[in-house]
């Protein structure tokens, strides 16, 4: 089979790396893909929201199965034209993407269905918001309604800082057509984790738990960002919470949506806040999370491949994941500003240096290479906010941030930065429990 991913991030060539383990598997093109993509795959040059580019170019190299990585080309309906013009790919249609792209609908959705979240209101007018902040106090949480690259959520510890996220969004138009409408929600308090299912619209079969870390510095400081770091599995998900959350968020939202007509084929994504063992939605996701999924994809054992192609063909109901048993924990190498302003183009150094390393793996995610000689030795320089991902097994969450961590310090580019605390709430959670 020809495979087509899309997309440029992490996320994507650590897909393409457990895709490319497939015996169904031929070949795999990225478009755009990035430097480490091109190391296992044919990197393509088309934007991926440049859907009638992809189209064709799917169409001319009668690729078998595309995989939409990222949400923006779900958002915009790339399912619903691959699928018109005879084409497989995996994702769910344009409007059951809105469940990301919009995040009043995924609330209005929720709501609907009975399935637990903060309490909310939406504004498209600057003096209410403003009213309704003032009423409501702080903290409280300002969200842009639409895509913002994981960086349109507000956590505001003051109502002064709820008042300048309201400028930010609506005034600023940091996010642009996304601020035109906002949330404002309840401030939930808890732990939070990430769940994604597969799931064809009937059946759900589920993937291990992971904990992202979205705040820039350690200790959860500084601004939100695409995601420093995760873990897998989260140690606050127990058997239990991982049952209720199954049992009333995902069949919930499955099953409302098909009595609705509207039939979810995909991987489904849900970022949640677990307060006093009760899981609460924060958002949905309509793709794999990043980083969350190269923290979760070195523990499948199971064909990916294979079960994209029953989640298609509604066939879930045959599959039963198969996991290594060792804890997984990912880091993100970023440039110097991110996420704010970065520069590209630093020469990155090390990398070969991890290739030895057991149960040690590298996905790159804003890198380029540059044109080398040598081609057993190809060069990177940095092309992005987010890097590198470093990736570890291990058998404790203890020895796995150690591997990780000693993997690290082969690396370097100018102004590198990175979370030195990726796992410690597992350690946290696991002290507290005994």
């Amino acid at each position: 089979m020809k495979i087509l991913i899309i997309g440029s991030g992490g996320r994507e060539h650590c897909l393409a790396w457990k895709i490319a383990q497939s015996p169904l598997v031929d070949k795999i093109y990225c478009a755009p893909g990035n430097g480490g993509t091109s190391l296992i795959a044919r990197n393509v040059d088309i934007r991926a929201t440049d859907i009638d580019s992809l189209l064709k170019f799917a169409q001319n190299e009668l690729i078998d199965l595309t995989v939409a990585g990222s949400e923006a080309p779900l958002v915009e309906g790339i399912v619903d034209k691959f699928e018109k013009n005879g084409l497989k790919i995996f994702g769910p249609k344009k409007e059951l993407a809105l469940l990301e792209g919009s995040k009043i609908f995924a609330k209005e959705v929720m709501k609907r269905y009975g399935i637990f979240t903060a309490e909310f209101e939406v504004f498209d007018n600057l003096p209410k918001a403003r009213e309704y902040i003032e009423k409501k106090g702080a903290p409280i949480v300002v969200k842009a309604d639409g895509l913002a690259a994981g960086k349109g959520v507000i956590v505001a510890k003051s109502i002064e800082e709820a008042q300048q996220a309201i400028e930010i969004i609506m005034c600023e138009r940091k996010f642009g057509a996304s601020g035109d409408r906002v949330i404002i929600e309840d401030c939930l308090q808890g732990e939070e984790v990430s769940i994604m299912v597969f799931t064809d619209g009937e059946n759900i079969v589920p993937l291990v738990s992971s904990q992202d870390h979205k705040r820039v510095f350690d200790g959860d400081r500084g601004s939100n960002t695409g995601g420093m770091g995760a873990y897998a599995p989260a140690a606050i998900v127990t058997n239990v919470v991982f049952e209720k959350i199954i049992k009333n968020i995902f069949k919930p939202l499955i099953e409302g949506l098909k009595k609705e007509g509207k039939i979810y084929k995909g991987v489904l994504y849900a970022g949640l806040m677990i307060k006093d063992g009760e899981p609460y939605v924060l958002e949905f996701n309509v793709r794999f999370g990043d980083p969350e999924i190269q923290a979760i994809l070195p523990k499948l054992n199971s064909d990916l491949m294979d079960v994209m192609l029953k989640t298609i063909d509604g066939r879930l109901e045959s599959v039963e994941l198969e996991w290594d048993e060792r804890f997984c924990l990912c880091v993100v190498l970023a440039s110097g500003g991110y996420p704010g302003n970065y520069e590209k183009g630093k020469k990155i150094t090390g990398l070969e240096k991890l290739e030895n390393m057991e149960d040690i793996f590298l996905f790159h995610a804003g890198t380029k290479q540059t044109p080398n000689s040598e081609l057993r030795t190809p060069n990177f320089v940095t092309n992005g906010g987010r890097v590198l991902n470093v990736v570890g097994l291990g058998s404790t969450i203890e020895e796995t941030q150690g591997k990780v961590y000693k993997a690290i310090e082969n690396i370097n580019f100018e102004n590198m930065h990175y979370r030195r605390d990726i796992g410690d709430k597992a350690l946290k959670c696991c002290a507290e429990k005994y």
